[in-house]
């Protein structure tokens, strides 16, 4: 199994939006891909982007994505990663390509000053939970909440 972890390109764009809809079908949440692309190209591909994905390529496939982006902690006083999305697609799961992606995202994170690397997972994620677990990872409970701006 060849594994390249890389920088998403405009060209993998539908790939991600495909990846986006598995990964929101796997935590039952509803997904609309309409304009997702332009909006996705918009915010990955600017002069200075806040967020950026990473692709898991598997033998020449793009298989899994992650996206993270920096963020300030005013608890801490200091810069972290907040790590939106890690997802394989199903038969790429339990080869260590997760474990690579967030390596990546580590050594991306330290470029931009941050210690500490933050993100959930809905509570009935048992894999992904074992596997946080796994990498050394701990976890506070707390509910998300979600109010929208009109």
């Amino acid at each position: 199994m060849e594994v390249d972890i890389r920088f998403a390109k405009a060209e993998d764009l539908p790939a991600i939006v495909n990846l986006c809809s598995l990964h929101a079908a796997y935590e039952k949440a509803s997904y609309n891909a309409s304009g997702k692309q332009e909006q996705l190209s918009e915010a990955l591909f600017c002069e200075a982007p806040d967020v950026y994905c990473l692709i898991a390529e598997v033998n020449g496939s793009i298989e899994g994505y992650a996206v993270y982006m920096r963020q300030y902690s005013t608890w801490d006083a200091a810069f972290y990663i907040y790590m939106d999305c890690l997802f394989l697609k199903e038969a790429n799961r339990g080869y260590g390509i997760g474990e690579m992606l967030t390596d990546r995202i580590k050594r991306e994170g330290a470029k931009l000053g941050c210690k500490l690397i933050q993100w959930q997972t809905p509570d009935f994620n048992a894999r992904a939970i074992k596997f946080y677990k796994r990498i050394g990872a701990s976890s506070k409970t707390k509910e998300r909440f979600f109010l929208e701006i009109k």
